[in-house]
């Protein structure tokens, strides 16, 4: 049976992450749990969260589910959403907080003056980054099966990963700057974007990840 445990420890788009998965693998078992039992036995993890970081670290510990979420990193197929992806990094600006230290590298903030593409008139662009934005894949991970290379995602970020090793890099977009919005190693895939709210192209993702075999 395919079990998808997704970790609910008070910060994350728990219950959208749920459907999305549910819509594409109807026969699969979803688990919304902040059980670390349900979590370590399950086929795979979706790792979401949304806010700031220093929040999401702490109710990640103060939950108890910190220790189980290091353990299913270790090998278990595990999907990073938004925060989820940054919180597998080493560090972040944000609040200047240790993270889970699972991929090597940091997160930083976009800066607040970035011209707009094209302006002549001195406009800058908002920060944090909020709406549908292009997403160029970095070789052929099997969860772009299905999706075309540029394809739009929805984002809504301040802050963006920053690997120390590119081949970490899973894909890349592009907001004032090129900026890495997707992140693979191993058994561990993360995107920046989340899927759960990409239309069709989040969808697919979706449905890859719960077919993959790391």
């Amino acid at each position: 049976m395919n079990t998808i445990a997704i970790v609910d420890y008070g910060m994350g788009n728990v219950r959208s992450v749920a459907n999305a998965l549910q819509a594409v693998a109807p026969s699969a078992t979803i688990e919304i749990s902040a059980d670390p039992a349900v979590i370590r036995r399950a086929n795979r993890v979706v790792l979401p969260g949304q806010g700031a970081i220093p929040d999401c670290m702490r109710n990640l510990r103060e939950s108890g589910l910190l220790e189980v979420v290091l353990r299913v990193a270790e090998s278990t197929p595990l999907l990073g959403v938004c925060v989820g992806e940054q919180m597998l990094f080493d560090w972040s600006a944000e609040g200047e907080v240790t993270c889970l230290q699972r991929l090597p590298g940091r997160v930083v903030k976009f800066a607040d003056n970035m011209p707009a593409p094209g302006a002549t008139d001195g406009q800058r662009l908002k920060v944090p980054h909020m709406g549908w934005n292009e997403v160029w894949q970095v070789g052929s991970h099997p969860l772009w099966a299905g999706i075309p290379d540029g394809a739009r995602f929805y984002f809504v970020h301040s802050y963006y990963v920053v690997p120390d090793n590119p081949a970490d890099i899973a894909a890349y977009s592009e907001y004032g700057q090129r900026f890495t919005c997707a992140v693979q190693r191993a058994n561990i895939f993360a995107t920046q974007f989340h899927p759960e709210k990409s239309a069709t192209h989040g969808l697919t993702l979706y449905r890859n990840f719960t077919r993959w075999q790391p």
